[in-house]
């Protein structure tokens, strides 16, 4: 295999002019060694962004600590994060059409790495947290062109084989962040969670400057006045979400759900009128796509509320400690992980749209059995619906992110692949304001299997809706 230093060296920053025509992008994927190297790259970044939305939920206590702040400060550090990612997935999206998707990715790479330079360096909750948000930014510039460079990476033949392995990085890194983070916080500081990043993200520039691919510049304006109206609509509506949980006065969730629903009605307003929207209202007239769309939305909030509610089952109601906790949550992503590679390749030979609503059937099955345990199951008896979980969201995951970004006009990938992170993002914020609800209803012990129970009725419902989304785009 060559060096990256032997591809051809291209500035990723460079602009086109008049008079210098863009790059022409490749046809149909890249050429084999290039292709291993572009999706090195890609693993490198991606890993780097999942594990910091995780890792630092575990650094909290530690964070709240060294830095003497409180524990509602501490949660900032995660907030902020979350906030910034949301907010600018979109717009940075719509940047990746426009401009083209390798530049917004190398920028988004650059700031994430100076950002995680920043943390490290934080001596203060104020300068953590901005330099927090920063790194979201920049792992919104990761995340929101991630699907739409697959496109370009691979050939349409071996489409669902890249969307698989995508899948498979954010499976490991999700199910290994936690082991991660608690081993280096036993051999260093927290600052330490933050810094590992500069070296791997430096290396990971280096070589995405030489093997990401090129895609076609629409060279349209970028909308300022959509991204703010969709950063309104998005901050609001997960603030808003987040106040579910009874941490903010009744009356301000809903104030924020209320300007979440005015600014949201001005955007898609402004929207429709749009041949390239920043909020992709046009890709959600394909039928195949909404109903994409909507799957992701269920499945990743039928995820999320196993997440969030079996934790407190284990620890609070059968007496299991926080590390027996966690190998008990293991067997979920660490399933993800080998099945998703093997569904893209099975849905770049067989139908999506089955394949998808086999996986969200028996995912329904997994979360069923979870909400069916005893009042004191053993360890099999949570391991055995936890892997069949495992199996089904990573069977359903792979097909449906390909049909997802494929359904869409290749000049819109980027509109496409903003939608599926922040439907994903979406999912998983209404799946823990859900659990919150029903906790703040409910006991522990009666809440878990109803919030596990409904997690399975999504899964069927979004299974329903794979099914019908066959239909429509065979017709």
């Amino acid at each position: 295999m060559r060096s990256p230093s032997s591809l051809e060296t291209v500035d990723p920053l460079s602009v086109p002019d008049s008079t210098t025509p863009a790059a022409p992008p490749v046809s149909d994927g890249l050429p084999v060694p290039q292709r291993y190297w572009a999706m090195l790259t890609m693993a490198v970044a991606l890993t780097m962004a999942v594990l910091d939305g995780v890792i630092a939920n575990i650094a909290l206590p530690t964070i709240e600590k060294d830095l003497g702040i409180t524990a509602s400060g501490a949660i900032w550090v995660v907030n902020a994060y979350q906030l910034a990612v949301t907010v600018s997935l979109f717009p940075l999206s719509s940047l990746g059409d426009i401009v083209g998707y390798r530049r917004v990715y190398w920028a988004g790479l650059a700031v994430f790495t100076a950002a995680s330079a920043a943390c490290a360096l934080s001596d203060s909750l104020l300068t953590l947290t901005l330099a927090r948000v920063l790194q979201g930014f920049g792992a919104a510039g990761i995340m929101s062109v991630n699907i739409a460079l697959v496109r370009y990476i691979y050939p349409q033949s071996q489409l669902g084989r890249g969307v698989g392995y995508n899948a498979l990085i954010v499976a490991v890194s999700s199910a290994a962040g936690p082991t991660i983070a608690a081993a280096m916080l036993s051999l260093g500081s927290w600052q330490w969670l933050f810094a590992v990043n500069v070296p791997l993200g430096l290396l990971a520039l280096v070589i995405a400057a030489r093997s990401l691919p090129h895609s076609p510049r629409s060279g349209q304006r970028f909308d300022w006045v959509s991204a703010l109206l969709n950063a309104a609509t998005f901050g609001l509506l997960i603030t808003g979400f987040k106040g579910l949980d009874h941490s903010q006065p009744t009356w301000l969730v809903a104030a924020e759900l209320a300007g979440a629903l005015v600014f949201g009605v001005a955007l898609v307003r402004r929207q429709r009128s749009q041949t390239a929207p920043l909020l992709p209202v046009d890709l959600l007239k394909l039928p195949i796509f909404a109903f994409s769309v909507v799957t992701s939305v269920c499945s990743f909030a039928a995820q999320m509320m196993a997440y969030v509610a079996l934790p407190f089952f284990f620890e609070d109601v059968i007496g299991r400690s926080q590390v027996e906790s966690g190998l008990l949550m293991t067997p979920w992503p660490l399933a993800v992980a080998v099945v998703a590679p093997i569904a893209g390749r099975l849905a770049d030979r067989y139908e999506p749209g089955l394949l998808s609503a086999a996986g969200l059937a028996v995912l329904a099955s997994g979360l069923a059995g979870l909400a069916l345990l005893p009042a004191h199951p053993a360890s099999w008896q949570v391991v055995l619906p936890m892997l069949v979980c495992g199996l089904g969201f990573g069977l359903f995951q792979t097909p449906n992110n390909k049909v997802l970004v494929s359904s869409a006009p290749r000049e819109r990938s980027g509109g496409a692949s903003g939608i599926q992170s922040t439907a994903r993002l979406l999912g998983q914020t209404l799946g823990a304001a859900a659990v919150a609800l029903i906790f703040g209803m409910l006991s522990k012990e009666q809440g878990t299997p109803v919030a596990v129970g409904i997690a399975a009725a999504l899964s069927a419902v979004a299974g329903v809706a794979s099914s019908r989304r066959r239909v429509r785009s065979a017709g």
